[in-house]
């Protein structure tokens, strides 16, 4: 059974809930990714996404200096590095969720997996198949 430590990414970005929207996107645009997970005293409050900023930010004329935490996502869905494949494609098919951040037995923020990981990455499509016809049911 594979874990998530075995297909997570190791370079996960983190963000801090005063920084601003425009710093949020840039960041995201330069790593070419659509989720960070937002860190404040060292300890995950939340999530920025591209749809965060698109839908809380951007269709409510919000300005580019709006604070993350004005448009991030409160609570976040996490799983631990020797969790496996298959629990973690539930766990975000639940949640509706396409990005995971991924922490150690001392709960420390040691990754990422994006939905893509598993199909790429594992040789069991179909845990990802299931979870992508759940976060593409309307809420």
């Amino acid at each position: 059974m594979q874990k998530l430590k075995d297909v997570m990414s190791r370079d996960v970005q983190v963000i801090s809930p005063d920084e601003t929207i425009k710093e949020a996107a840039q960041q995201m645009r330069k790593g070419n990714f659509g989720m960070m997970p937002v860190e404040e005293n060292d300890r995950m409050i939340g999530a920025i996404s591209d749809r965060d900023i698109a839908i809380r930010a951007v269709a409510d004329g919000k300005d580019p200096s709006t604070r993350v935490r004005d448009v991030m996502s409160e609570g976040i869905v996490w799983a631990y590095e020797d969790d496996s494949v298959d629990d973690a494609a539930k766990l975000m098919g639940e949640n509706q969720i396409r990005r995971l951040p991924i922490v150690n037995t001392d709960k420390r923020l040691v990754g990422i997996v994006a939905l893509g990981d598993f199909a790429v990455e594992s040789a069991d499509i179909e845990a990802a198949g299931e979870a992508l016809s759940e976060i593409s049911k309307p809420s």
